[in-house]
């Protein structure tokens, strides 16, 4: 009987990596999936050197559906009982919404919809069928509100999270929970990915960093939470949004993204 594992995409970088450390430390098999082959190879070898589980790396750009439906045929074929699944991987980009590029805005909804609705799906199928398993998908404070100047990117996050609400409700009685890891910016490559260097939300803050993220959605994923937001200022923001008109919540995200000015 094969041992059980945590598949955890966008495992190259950010919150995806550390959650992989996280994994390892409580001794879980892993399958790490990201673009970069290199660096996953190598933190596969430092966590099978150090808390002696197996990883596989299985390099893939989730941008590409027929990459990420090879993903889960791969798994198949490999025979892996995936009880965990991390859906790290996503993109931004910053800029007003009439000339920011098409392309990577394609990229992003297939990466941070298309990709993890998919790989929810299947795997979520999978484990209702054996009646056990997590899934953890990455939302952040953006799936709460509208997101001027980050348009495509915070109407993506909102679909994740009233995807995983939605689901967590309809797994109810089944074993299996989904989690949504909701977190502001946090100090990683994602800001420099996504053009925000000069965003007021990014610029002179000291941002919590990806490992203090991470063991705040691990320790709620394996409680079978449905949501979780990391940090208190995230959940002032999110307070507001029940004491301040809904008209107003664009103007103030506007404000709150603009350009920094020193």
């Amino acid at each position: 009987m094969p041992k059980p594992f945590a598949l955890i995409t966008g495992a190259s970088s950010g919150i995806g990596y550390e959650l992989s450390k996280r994994f390892a430390v409580d001794g879980h098999n892993l399958v790490l999936v990201a673009r970069k082959n290199d660096v996953m190879t190598q933190l596969a070898d430092q966590l099978r050197d150090k808390y002696k589980i197996e990883v596989i790396v299985i390099p893939k750009d989730l941008s590409h559906i027929d990459q990420v439906m090879d993903l889960y045929k791969e798994i198949q074929q490999l025979n892996l009982e995936i009880e965990y699944v991390v859906n790290s991987a996503g993109i931004g980009d910053y800029g007003l919404f009439i000339k920011t590029e098409w392309e990577k805005e394609l990229s992003m909804i297939n990466i941070n919809v298309i990709a993890l609705t998919y790989l929810t799906k299947v795997f979520a199928q999978d484990m209702v069928k054996r009646g056990s398993g997590k899934i953890l998908n990455l939302g952040s404070i953006a799936s709460f509100f509208p997101g001027p100047l980050m348009a495509v990117y915070y109407s993506t996050k909102g679909y994740v999270l009233r995807l995983g609400l939605s689901l967590s409700e309809e797994l109810r009685g089944t074993g299996v929970s989904i989690t949504t890891l909701c977190p502001g910016p946090t100090a990683s490559k994602f800001q420099q990915i996504a053009n925000m260097e000069q965003s007021k939300v990014i610029k002179n803050q000291e941002l919590p960093t990806a490992a203090e993220v991470a063991r705040v959605g691990y320790n709620a994923m394996m409680a079978g939470k449905s949501f979780v937001v990391h940090g208190w200022r995230n959940h002032f923001y999110i307070f507001l949004t029940k004491i301040v008109p809904l008209s107003w919540h664009a103007w103030i995200v506007k404000r709150g993204q603009g350009l920094a000015t020193n």
